[in-house]
């Protein structure tokens, strides 16, 4: 008995320890379990506040968006009609803003600023303080303006107190036009910003929440707050971007009172922890099923919040304009809802439409197809979607779309763009109403000017060869008379006759007088400078009226191409027509010019060219008749001493501008007059180019060089090489050539000197064969006297010379003056760019020397180092180095 009743007690102690461990964990389980649900009551309450907060902040935020996405968009298209008619008048702007403020409630006032000053506004009445403001001088309004001049995007700017009064938002719309995307100037829109607070629910006193807006301008969190209260951190607000078509603001919200004054059951709950805990013998399995089903809705909760949020952004959107669908698309699964004006927009039935994308993909237009859904793409990644696109409804027609959208992803869900589309047929049509205004008063102007140009070109232009006639010339001769031709201070008049033109009308006809005068004025074209003046004046008389700014030199060589190429023959219908052409040369260059004295005197140095043969050209001098006389007794005497070998070669050394070595000579043709002594090639040169002798004084030199070369050879004189002065006759003779081959040259022994204007005539394909075959011979090329003539870097590429000469009249100055000295290191730079070697001629002191040394010259050549002397001084010269004392 003793035993059996130990056992029980034992037992019975075992059973109380259990049950006093049983109530001591149970105790200590009802403790943390009431620890644990006053946690979780502590977090479902704030849960719930910042759940509450979340939809009242995201139901504003939407609206907000919707409402001003919405005014902006109607803006924009009247933005685009500007763009393409930038002379839209006021009247016309009133007519389109009063359709646009019609549509929208928060939209005031819409104003128009070409060159950022407003010229007009919509409605007017209320706003006559905007008129004539600048938008510059406004230091409210400048910086928003401004960026949207310089980002070319619309800029919206505010809240901003206004000239007339109020505080608005304003929409800047950058506007540009035409083909060179030249600014207009800006188009501003006048929000309202009480109505907009008001329709968006901002004001609505039954709101359980407060609510801040910062961002001014649309700068974001980094904007100065602009409505409600000031919400630092330490407030715990829920924040959110409001999305504006530039830029955002920062909605940030707690419930009304803050954190603090949302109701809390805590002390009632604790009590009943309490009595829970008193109660120990309340089954554990009710408090466990009152925390499964607390979590059951705190997750219903939750799926509830989600919903909501997505019902609430298609209605701010939907809210946004009564025009506007909406709609949404599941980027995942596809899967598309739209509302109904969507389905009327895209004319489809609820029992057809799919629910798919392909209830949009169905209905586009199939030119824009691809570029739609190439830009719907694009959506994916910059998480913005802008698009204009047509669509082909089933009865065929056709209407214009614009969307916007933008991509989110809400907890828990998959990715989603939602948007809104607008039907802008009417904008699209108004705007290609405009362009086609435009382009048929364009039209309409472009042939105005043309019959203009026609009547005034047909009054004094010649019929037969386009050219200018009387009419024209003595308007344009007087137009010059006081400030020269092209206000150069001089007129040149080339007054031409065409020589036997009367036998081609006697034996061909006059068709073949009309084809020979076209072919005439189209020489005279072709040898005129461009702004040249060139005229008909008569039945074959013709004249060309320049500058002689640049020396008679430039007229010479025009008359000079002229009467050459007019010698021509010339064909018509198988007849070889042969005629040729006197030409008289009349100048002024002082003074106010008397244009009719100037064609007289034109006249008579025609006169004196057909006198003396015909197929020339003569200048008019008042001394004409002496020069006349003059030039025959020199003349005769040229004659005669060609057949006498009057004519000698006299040489001028070359040095190099280093070492001053002799490197070569110069041959120079002179005169031995048995009279008057030894004369240079200014006394007679031109009398001998006039009797067309000079290519044979060329020849004369060259084969008395050749001869002199050897000379020196033989006797261990050592000359390198000599150049000879080559005229435009000689490079014309075809036999040229192969007179030159029987010379026997060795090559680099001789060099011809070409003047500028001899090379820079690339019409005569006799010069430029005869260059070629030259150089082939082992003959050098050297251009004479650069820089008096017209050279050009694309004629020394064609011609790429061995060498050329800088003219003493640029040498001179150079060492007085650094303007010349950087004209001839210039000129000596392009020789080095091309690989042309460059002599200066006209060195006359070491001075001279020096400088043209340190500027990069190859070869020197003047009078310091010697004057051009017989082939027995230079043989002595060269012998005992004379040029060494001057070093």
């Amino acid at each position: 008995m003793a035993r059996k009743y130990s056992e029980t007690g034992w037992a019975r102690a075992l059973g109380r320890r259990r049950l006093q461990a049983l109530v001591i964990a149970a105790g200590l389980i009802v403790i943390a379990a009431g620890i644990f649900a006053d946690l979780q009551n502590t977090n479902v309450v704030h849960q719930r506040a910042r759940t509450m907060v979340l939809n009242n902040l995201s139901v504003v935020r939407a609206k907000l968006e919707g409402n001003i996405n919405g005014d902006i968009q109607l803006v924009r298209g009247l933005a685009g009609v500007i763009a393409s008619h930038p002379h839209l008048s006021t009247t016309e702007f009133s007519h389109l803003a009063q359709n646009l403020l019609s549509q929208s409630s928060a939209l005031r006032s819409i104003a128009m600023a070409p060159d950022l000053v407003v010229t007009a506004t919509y409605p007017r009445t209320g706003n006559e303080k905007a008129i004539g403001l600048n938008y510059l001088t406004s230091p409210t309004q400048r910086d928003a303006v401004l960026r949207a001049r310089n980002t070319g995007q619309m800029v919206l700017a505010g809240p901003v107190e206004l000239v007339q009064g109020g505080t608005a938002l304003l929409g800047r719309f950058p506007v540009h036009y035409g083909e060179n995307n030249a600014f207009w100037g800006i188009i501003s829109s006048v929000l309202d910003v009480r109505q907009l607070y008001a329709d968006s629910g901002l004001l609505d006193p039954q709101l359980p929440i407060d609510i801040s807006i910062a961002g001014k301008d649309a700068t974001g969190h980094l904007g100065a707050r602009f409505f409600g209260p000031d919400l630092s951190a330490s407030d715990d607000p829920i924040t959110s971007a409001v999305s504006l078509p530039t830029g955002s603001w920062e909605i940030s919200a707690v419930p009304k009172g803050g954190w603090d004054a949302v109701p809390n059951n805590t002390i009632v709950f604790r009590t009943m922890i309490a009595l829970f805990w008193g109660l120990l013998f309340i089954p554990g399995f009710v408090v466990t099923r009152l925390m499964i089903e607390r979590h059951d809705n705190i997750r219903e909760l939750g799926r509830r919040e989600i919903d909501l949020s997505r019902v609430s952004r298609r209605l701010s959107l939907a809210l946004g304009a009564s025009r506007i669908g909406v709609w949404e698309l599941d980027l995942v699964t596809g899967e598309l809802l739209w509302d109904k004006r969507m389905d009327e927009m895209y004319g489809w039935t609820d029992q057809v439409a799919p629910d798919t994308i392909h209830r949009w993909l169905d209905r586009l237009h199939p030119d824009d197809a691809g570029r739609a859904v190439e830009e719907f793409d694009h959506a994916h990644q910059t998480g913005e979607y802008f698009s204009d696109f047509r669509v082909i409804l089933p009865d065929a027609s056709v209407r214009h779309i614009r969307g916007i959208g933008t991509v989110y992803t809400s907890e828990g869900e998959t990715p989603r763009i939602v948007g809104v589309n607008w039907d802008v047929t009417t904008d699209v049509a108004l705007n290609d109403e405009l362009k086609r205004a435009n382009s048929l008063t364009e039209a309409r102007n472009r042939e105005l000017e043309i019959a203009k140009v026609r009547i005034e070109h047909t009054a004094l232009h010649d019929s037969l060869t386009g050219l200018p006639n009387r009419r024209y010339l003595d308007e344009t001769l007087r137009a010059h008379a006081a400030n020269g031709f092209d206000d150069t201070g001089s007129i040149g008049l080339l007054h031409i006759d065409l020589d036997r033109f009367k036998q081609i009308n006697d034996t061909l006809g006059h068709a073949a007088g009309d084809a020979m005068l076209i072919h005439a004025a189209t020489i005279l074209r072709r040898h005129a400078r461009p702004g040249d003046f060139v005229a008909r004046i008569g039945g074959d008389e013709f004249v060309v009226v320049s500058s002689v700014a640049d020396g008679q030199g430039r007229l010479a060589d025009m008359a000079q191409a002229i009467v050459g190429q007019m010698r021509q023959p010339a064909y018509y219908q198988g007849h070889e027509c042969r005629f040729g052409v006197s030409i008289g040369i009349a100048m002024e260059c002082e003074g106010e010019i008397d244009v009719k004295r100037l064609l007289v005197d034109a006249d008579i140095a025609l006169y004196r060219a057909k006198a003396r043969g015909r197929n020339r050209y003569e200048f008019f001098t008042k001394a004409l008749q002496a020069q006349v006389v003059h030039t025959k007794r020199v003349a005769d005497q040229i004659l005669s001493g060609i057949e006498q070998n009057q004519f000698i070669t006299h040489y001028q050394p070359q040095f190099s501008a280093k070492s001053f070595d002799l490197i070569g000579v110069e041959a120079l043709a002179r005169w031995n007059h048995p009279t008057e002594g030894l004369r240079t090639p200014d006394r007679f040169l031109q009398v001998a180019e006039e009797l067309n002798v000079v290519a044979t004084i060329d020849r004369l030199v060259l084969e008395q060089t050749l001869a002199d070369l050897a000379k020196w050879e033989r006797n261990g004189v050592d000359v390198p090489r000599a150049s000879v002065n080559v005229s435009l006759r000689r490079l014309n003779d075809e036999d040229l050539i192969s007179g030159l081959r029987e010379l026997d040259i060795a090559p680099g022994r001789i060099s011809f000197e070409l003047v500028e204007s001899i090379y820079l005539d690339e019409k005569d394909e006799l010069v430029g064969w005869n260059i070629d075959q030259i150089k082939e011979l082992g003959i050098d090329i050297e251009i004479d006297d650069f820089g008096t003539g017209y050279a050009s870097i694309v004629s020394l590429q064609k011609l790429r010379p061995k060498r050329l000469k800088i003219d003493r009249q640029l040498v001179r100055p150079i060492v007085n003056d650094p303007a010349q000295r950087r004209l001839v290191q210039s000129i000596v730079d392009i020789g080095k760019s091309l690989d042309i070697a460059v002599v200066a001629e006209g060195v006359e002191t070491m001075d001279h020397a020096r400088v043209l040394g340190d500027l990069g010259c190859d070869i020197l050549q003047g009078y310091i180092f010697a004057r051009p002397m017989s082939a027995d001084d230079l043989a002595l010269f060269v012998t005992a180095q004379r040029w060494r004392t001057a070093v």
